[in-house]
C-alpha cells in the first residue's frame, strides 16, 4: 500500500481519540471541525447501560450503527442528510462527482491503514474525500491491538489500495447547530435486571473461550465509555473528593480490562481460566452507581503499601523482563513503581510480561494467582513466581 502524509484537512489534535470507539471517533472529528475543540466531549454527557443481541448469541454493549448515529448526531448537532450502502465503485464515483467528504463505515478487515487489516472483522468508521493525488482518508481512531497500534492520521490511497473494499455504509452529515450544555447530566442509573441478565449470560456460557474472548471487547467498550463520561464531567466544577473517586474508579476499570484480556489469553492458550472475570465486571458496574450516581465516597484511594527493599536475583530478573517489555530501565521498576505508571503500559504489555517471565523462569503461573493484586509491581510477580 502506497501511503503518503498529506496536509491535514481536519485537525485531529483536539480529539480525545483514546476515549472513543471506532464509530464515535470520526463523528468527533466532524463535531470539533464544525463547533470547535472539545465539542465531541458531548458524547460523554450521559452514561447509560444498554445491551443488544450479539451475532454469536451473547449480549453486547456495542450498539448497532443506527443507534450510534441517532445518539451521537443528536448530541453533536450533526444531521444525517443521506445514508446508503454503496459498492466501492459507487462510493468512488460519488466522491469524484461532488468533491465532498463522506463519513463511511466498513469492515476493518478490509481497510489497509488499520492493524485489523486481514486480521479481524468489525465495523469501523473513517472520513473519505477525493483528491487530485488519490483518495484522502482521515481516521482519528487510537487503540493498542494484538496486531499493532492504530494511530490517528491522514492517508492518501490509490485505487489499488482500496481493491479489497467491496462496499461501505456511506453517510453525509451536515451541521445543524449544537445546543449549549451548561450543567452536569442527570445522575447515572442502570436497570438492575438488565445488568443482571447481561452478566448472567456470560456466567452461564459453557464455551468459556468464546465468552472470555467477547468479554475482552465488552470491558474495553465499557471502560472507554466511563472515561469519556468522566472527561465530560471534568468540564464542570467538582469537589476534590469527587474527582479523586472518579480517578480511582477509572483505574479499577483499567484493571478489569487487563484482567479480562489476561484471562482470554490464558484460555486461548489452553490454560485454566483465572477466577473472578465476571465478578470483577459486576463489581465495576455496581461501583458506577456510587461514583457517577450522585453518592460519592469522601475518602481518597488508599496509598500502596511498602515495597520490599531486598533486590535479590529473582527481583532483578523480573525487573529486567518487565523493563524490556515496557522500554524502561529495570531500576525504575525496582523502586516499587507500578507498571501502569508508565506511558508504555497496556493490557497487551502485561500479557507479554507474564508470558516472557514464564519462558524466562521455566514455569507456568497458577491461574488462581493471576488476579489484579498480584500483577501491579515487580514484587507482586516475585511472590507468585517463587
Amino acid at each position: 500500500m502506497a501511503v503518503t502524509v498529506e496536509p491535514e484537512q481536519f485537525d485531529l489534535g483536539s480529539v480525545h481519540s483514546g476515549l472513543l470507539d471506532c464509530i464515535q471517533v470520526n463523528l468527533a472529528v466532524l463535531a470539533d471541525h464544525h463547533y470547535g475543540p472539545g465539542a465531541h466531549l458531548r458524547l460523554g454527557a450521559r452514561l447509560d447501560f444498554g445491551s443488544w443481541a450479539g451475532a454469536d448469541g451473547l449480549p453486547t454493549v456495542d450498539p448497532p450503527l443506527t443507534a450510534q448515529l441517532t445518539t451521537a448526531t443528536g448530541l453533536l448537532g450533526l444531521r444525517v442528510a443521506s445514508r446508503e450502502r454503496l459498492t466501492r465503485g459507487e462510493l468512488l464515483a460519488a466522491l469524484r462527482k461532488d468533491g465532498g467528504v463522506r463519513y463511511a463505515v466498513a469492515d476493518a478487515y478490509l481497510l489497509p491503514w488499520l492493524p485489523y487489516h486481514r486480521h479481524a472483522h468489525m465495523d469501523h468508521s473513517f472520513l473519505m474525500a477525493a483528491g487530485p493525488d488519490g483518495w484522502h482518508i482521515t481516521d482519528a481512531y487510537r487503540s493498542d491491538t494484538a496486531w499493532g497500534t492504530a494511530t490517528p492520521g491522514h492517508w492518501v490511497l490509490a485505487d489499488d489500495d482500496l481493491a479489497e473494499l467491496k462496499s461501505a455504509e456511506v453517510i453525509e452529515l451536515v451541521p445543524v447547530g449544537a445546543r449549549p450544555v451548561d450543567a452536569l447530566p442527570p445522575a447515572h442509573t442502570a436497570d438492575a435486571a438488565a445488568v443482571a441478565g447481561y452478566l448472567a449470560a456470560y456466567d452461564a456460557c459453557a464455551d468459556r473461550a468464546r465468552a472470555v474472548d467477547q468479554l475482552t471487547v465488552e470491558t474495553w467498550l465499557l471502560a472507554r465509555a466511563r472515561k469519556l463520561h468522566a472527561a465530560y464531567r471534568a468540564l464542570f466544577a467538582r469537589g476534590a473528593a469527587e474527582a479523586a473517586a472518579e480517578r480511582a474508579h477509572l483505574r479499577a476499570w483499567d484493571k478489569v480490562v487487563e484482567q479480562t484480556y489476561l484471562a482470554h489469553r490464558r484460555v486461548s492458550r489452553g490454560h485454566a481460566e483465572p477466577p473472578g472475570v465476571v465478578d470483577r465486571l459486576r463489581e465495576a458496574l455496581a461501583a458506577d452507581l456510587t461514583v457517577f450516581g450522585g453518592s460519592h465516597p469522601t475518602a481518597s484511594p488508599a496509598a500502596p503499601g511498602p515495597v520490599p527493599a531486598a533486590e535479590d536475583a529473582l527481583r532483578r530478573r523480573v525487573a529486567a523482563v518487565a523493563g524490556a517489555v515496557l522500554g524502561v530501565p529495570p531500576a525504575a521498576l525496582l523502586d516499587g513503581s507500578p507498571f501502569d505508571s508508565f506511558a508504555s503500559f497496556s493490557s497487551f504489555r502485561l500479557i507479554e510480561i507474564i508470558e516472557r517471565l514464564e519462558s524466562e523462569l521455566g514455569t507456568e503461573f497458577d491461574a488462581d494467582d493471576l488476579v489484579p493484586a498480584n500483577l501491579r509491581r515487580v514484587d507482586d510477580l516475585c511472590r507468585i513466581a517463587r
